[in-house]
């Protein structure tokens, strides 16, 4: 029986092989790894295509967002606004600065986080929202710009799941004054390793992460703040330069796919749908949907050779990591119910149309 991954990348390598094969040696070749042309370029391409002044790559994602909320001063005593439902590492960012954590809970059919709920939780003390564009669709940037200009707020976007998603035809990435992206292999626009990057543009911010990144250096061995090591090295560069250029195409490949599980998949059983905000582009980081069955539906569907997995299962205030902050089962319903139903299908560029229908039958056999 044949397998269908839950991610395959073998598509996209085989399209970019030679090309990468052509830029990585010529960067072996110039025996400059770190802080070099290959980054300086990716960095012009990845702002122009974003529609930001700026970027800074960094180690990885967490960095930059760390780095993007240490640049815009948020420490302790401060408080972060941040999805209930997201992945750990949105929480880990804040964490690292020292301010409290703020969830708040999800709208349950796109994921991102409740607009309606955040007013009521923000204090004197709120410094900063941070939207995760969540498995590829743009947060409603309309009212979220709206709440940080009437409190003075930071908008500091999670990005990682999101490139080349768009709200109201403006790319996410650049609605923030600092935004946050990662780069890891499975990302819609994906490394060879860790990466990240932070696009902006305030140019003050914009320094300061280009110090911090590089041990707080304003110039070589000359240090302004007690800095980290988190550069996105030139080899990671020379690639996500050749991906950057298909992205648009592999995103639109998503779409396509997306739409046939949603034709097919409509009425199925108790499955619940990803519903797209018309005002939003959805790039389908990943197609996830809900059902009260999900084990059962998801042992079904290894046992006909399909995988797939769960984003995510223990939700951040369940996790032993945030113990101290007593957020008990039940503090987050919403949350708590997308994390005991939810299920990520495959999705990738290169699938077929008829291995969606495969997939679609086997879920309709198990219903």
């Amino acid at each position: 029986m044949n397998t269908i991954p839950f991610l395959s990348l073998n598509y996209q390598h085989e399209v970019i092989q030679e090309q990468v094969t052509k830029s990585l040696t010529a960067v072996f070749k110039k025996n400059w790894f770190i802080l070099g042309k290959e980054l300086e370029s990716f960095e012009a391409e990845f702002s122009n295509y974003v529609g930001t002044t700026y970027t800074i790559g960094v180690g990885n994602g967490l960095d930059a967002l760390t780095i993007a909320l240490l640049s815009c001063g948020i420490t302790k005593g401060d408080e972060v606004i941040v999805p209930a439902h997201t992945y750990l590492a949105t929480w880990l960012a804040v964490s690292r600065t020292g301010a409290t954590i703020i969830p708040v809970e999800p709208f349950a059919r796109t994921y991102n986080i409740d607009t309606s709920r955040i007013e009521s939780v923000i204090s004197s003390k709120t410094k900063a929202i941070i939207p995760v564009h969540m498995y590829g669709q743009a947060s409603d940037m309309t009212t979220l710009d709206t709440i940080a200009r009437k409190y003075n707020l930071f908008i500091i976007e999670d990005n990682a799941q999101a490139h080349g998603s768009s709200w109201l035809e403006k790319k996410t990435g650049s609605y923030g004054v600092m935004n946050a992206t990662s780069f890891y292999p499975t990302k819609n626009l994906g490394a060879l390793g860790d990466g990240g990057a932070i696009t902006s543009n305030d140019t003050l911010k914009v320094e300061f992460c280009k110090r911090y990144r590089n041990y707080g250096f304003e110039q070589k061995h000359i240090g302004l703040e007690q800095g980290v090591n988190s550069r996105l090295d030139e080899m990671q560069a020379a690639v996500l330069r050749i991906k950057l250029k298909y992205l648009k195409d592999w995103n639109e490949q998503r779409r396509q796919l997306a739409s046939q599980y949603l034709m097919e998949l409509k009425e199925v059983g108790d499955i619940i749908l990803p519903l797209s905000d018309k005002e939003a582009y959805h790039v389908y980081h990943l197609f996830v949907i809900r059902a009260a069955q999900r084990d059962k539906l998801k042992e079904h569907l290894m046992h006909k050779g399909i995988e797939s997995m769960i984003h995510y299962p223990i939700p951040p205030h369940l996790q032993k990591t945030y113990a101290e902050l007593k957020l008990n089962k039940g503090s987050f319903p919403i949350t708590e119910n997308i994390a005991e139903t939810i299920l990520s299908l495959p999705l990738w560029p290169g699938m077929t149309t008829d291995q969606i229908s495969f997939i679609c039958n086997s879920i309709k056999k198990f219903f």
